[in-house]
C-alpha cells in the first residue's frame, strides 16, 4: 500500500535530496578548508611549514567527518518525518508542521553549528599533539569557518525547501514568529559572507605586527586564501540574500501590474517573516477586492448601477429628495393566458427575454430601471444621477423600445411615459430597504401603460413630458385628447410617436406654450362610460 503520493515521492526524490547533499557539501567544505588552512595556510617561522602528520589523528578527523554527515542526515529525516506526516493526512499543517517546514533550516543550522563546536575541540586537540603553539590559532580559526559555514547552510537551506515553506504557508496562517525575520538573515549574511572573514585577516594581521613575525611568504599565502574565501561567501550570501527578497517583490510588482489590468493577481507565499507578511497582505487585499467586486456587481445587478455606485460613493440613509424626472412604465398584455398555455421554464426564459430588451434599451438611453412587478418593469431618466434631458431620453427609449420588442410577435405590450417632480430616495427600514420613486407620475405612467395596451401603437406619453423634451422629439410626437385616467383627478392629454396609427390630433391641441398642469375635477366622478373605461372597451 502506498501511502506517500506522487507529488511527495517526487518532492522527496528531488528537492530533499538536494537539501541533504548541499548541507553535506557545505560543512565538509568548510570542514576541509579549516584543515587545509591549518595545515598548509597558518603563517609559520621560515622553515618547512606545517608538514607532521599524525596518521591517528587523521583517522580520528575522518571518523568524525562521517559522524557529522550521519548527524546531518537523522536531523534532516527528523524535520522530514513532521512534513511527511503532513502529506500523507492532506488539509492545512499543524502549527509544529507548520514551523518545521518553515523553520527547519535555521533549527538543523544550530544542530551544525554543535557539530562544529564539538569538532572544533577535537580538532584543537589533535593539532596540539603535533604543535602545542597553534593550539589558540586553530581555536579562532575553527571557530570563525564554523560560524561561516553555518551561515551559509541556514541561507542555502531555506533557498532549497522554499516549495515547502509555500505549501505550508498557503492557507494565509502566517504567523510572524514562525520564521526569522528578514533583519536576522541580513545579519546572518553580513556575518558570514564579511564580517567573520574580515575577522579573520585581521587577527592575522595581529600576528604579523607581534614581535614574531612570520616570513613575508607565508604570511601573504595565509591573508591570499582568507580573502578568496572572504570573496567567494560575500558572493555567494548577497546572492542568496538577493533572490530571497527581490523575488518575491518581483512578483509582487507583477502581481499589482496584473491588477491594474484587471486580472485576479495572486502570489505564492513561501515565507513567515515581513515578507511573507507582505505576500499574504497581498493575497488577501486581493481577495477582498475580488469579493467586493463581485459584491457590487450583484448590488448593481438588484438595484442598478447608478444606485450602487451612488450608494458606495454617498452611503446609504433612509430618505429622499426632490427630483424632477421622466418614468417609463412597460407590461406584458395578457401574461396571465401565457402563463396558462406555456411551461414554467418557457415563461421564464420569454420574460427574461422581454426584460433583456427593456435593460437594453433604458440603459442605452441613459435609464435606470427600478423594479420588476411580475411582467411589468419601471423605469426612471433622472434619477439617482441628475440629467435634464430626461423627458428626451425617456419618450426616446420608450420609441425604440416598440421596436425593438417587434422582434417578439408573441407577446404584445403597453409603454407609458410620464414625467414631473417625485421623491426620490430609499425607502424601507434600517433592516430593509431599496432606492425608489414616490408621486404622481409613476402612477400616471402606469395608467397610462394600461390605456397603451389597447392603442395600435402601444405608446402613450403626457403632453406635459413632450413639451421639455427636445424639440427634434417632440417633432415625432403627435398630440391626442384629454382623458380622465383611472384613479386620477387631473386630466391627462395624450401623445403618441407619429408613426403609429392614432387617430388626428383634434386642431386645438398645440405646444406652441407650456401645457398647463392639467386642471383638477375635485368634483369629477370616475368615468363609466367615457374616459379610460370607454377607451379601454
Amino acid at each position: 500500500m502506498r501511502l506517500i503520493p506522487g507529488s511527495l515521492s517526487r518532492t522527496l526524490s528531488t528537492r530533499w535530496v538536494f537539501y541533504v547533499v548541499s548541507m553535506l557539501v557545505v560543512n565538509g567544505v568548510g570542514a576541509l578548508f579549516v584543515l587545509s588552512f591549518i595545515r598548509y595556510g597558518l603563517p609559520v617561522s621560515p622553515g618547512p611549514g606545517l608538514i607532521v602528520r599524525d596518521p591517528v589523528s587523521e583517522i580520528i578527523f575522518a571518523v568524525y567527518l562521517g559522524f557529522s554527515a550521519v548527524m546531518i542526515l537523522g536531523s534532516a529525516i527528523v524535520m522530514l518525518r513532521f512534513v511527511i506526516r503532513w502529506y500523507v493526512r492532506g488539509g492545512p499543517p499543524t502549527r509544529q508542521e507548520q514551523i518545521m517546514a518553515v523553520r527547519g533550516p535555521l533549527i538543523q543550522s544550530f544542530v551544525y553549528l554543535v557539530l562544529w563546536l564539538i569538532g572544533g575541540v577535537l580538532f584543537v586537540l589533535l593539532i596540539g599533539r603535533e604543535m602545542p603553539e597553534l593550539m589558540t590559532t586553530t581555536a579562532f580559526t575553527t571557530a570563525l569557518a564554523g560560524v561561516v559555514t553555518c551561515g551559509f547552510a541556514y541561507l542555502l537551506g531555506e533557498r532549497v525547501m522554499r516549495p515547502v515553506a509555500a505549501r505550508a504557508l498557503s492557507d494565509g496562517n502566517v504567523d510572524p514568529r514562525i520564521a526569522p525575520s528578514v533583519r536576522l538573515r541580513m545579519g546572518v549574511g553580513l556575518l558570514a559572507g564579511t564580517l567573520v572573514p574580515a575577522i579573520g585577516i585581521t587577527l592575522l594581521s595581529f600576528t604579523q605586527l607581534s614581535t614574531h613575525a612570520y616570513a613575508p611568504r607565508s604570511f601573504a599565502w595565509a591573508v591570499l586564501m582568507v580573502a578568496v574565501a572572504m570573496i567567494v561567501s560575500a558572493l555567494v550570501t548577497t546572492v542568496l540574500l538577493a533572490n530571497q527578497v527581490s523575488t518575491p517583490l518581483r512578483e509582487l510588482t507583477q502581481a499589482v501590474t496584473d491588477a491594474q489590468r484587471g486580472d485576479d493577481a495572486q502570489v505564492e507565499v513561501y515565507d513567515g517573516s515581513e515578507v511573507g507578511l507582505l505576500q499574504v497582505g497581498f493575497n488577501q487585499m486581493m481577495a477582498d477586492s475580488a469579493e467586493r467586486r463581485v459584491l457590487r456587481q450583484l448590488f448593481g445587478q438588484h438595484v442598478g448601477e447608478d444606485v450602487a455606485r451612488q450608494a458606495l460613493q454617498f452611503g446609504t440613509e433612509l430618505g429622499g429628495e426632490t427630483r424632477f424626472v421622466a418614468v417609463l412604465f412597460v407590461d406584458m398584455v395578457g401574461s396571465t393566458s401565457v402563463a396558462s398555455t406555456k411551461r414554467p421554464a418557457d415563461v421564464v426564459a420569454l420574460l427574461n427575454q422581454f426584460f433583456n430588451i427593456v435593460i437594453g434599451v433604458v440603459k442605452r438611453h441613459g435609464g435606470f430601471v427600478n423594479k420588476f412587478v411580475g411582467d411589468e418593469a419601471l423605469a426612471i431618466f433622472g434619477a439617482p444621477l441628475y440629467r435634464a434631458d430626461a423627458p428626451t431620453a425617456a419618450l426616446n427609449a420608450a420609441r425604440e423600445l416598440r421596436a425593438e420588442l417587434e422582434a417578439m410577435p408573441e407577446i404584445s405590450v403597453g409603454i407609458g411615459v410620464s414625467s414631473g417632480t417625485v421623491v426620490a430616495g430609499n425607502i424601507g427600514s434600517e433592516e430593509r430597504f431599496e432606492y425608489t420613486v414616490i408621486g404622481d407620475p409613476v402612477n400616471e405612467a402606469a395608467r397610462l401603460t394600461e390605456l397603451a395596451k389597447s392603442r395600435p401603437g402601444s405608446v402613450l406619453a403626457s403632453s406635459y413630458t413632450v413639451y421639455f423634451a427636445s424639440d427634434e422629439e417632440q417633432e415625432l410626437w403627435e398630440l391626442g385628447e384629454l382623458v380622465a385616467l383611472r384613479g386620477r383627478t387631473k386630466l391627462t392629454q395624450l401623445a403618441w410617436p407619429r408613426t403609429a396609427q392614432e387617430p388626428s390630433r383634434p386642431p386645438s391641441t398645440q405646444l406652441s406654450a407650456a401645457p398647463k398642469e392639467p386642471s383638477d375635477h375635485g368634483d369629477q366622478q370616475e368615468p363609466n362610460e367615457s374616459g379610460i373605461d370607454a377607451e379601454m372597451r
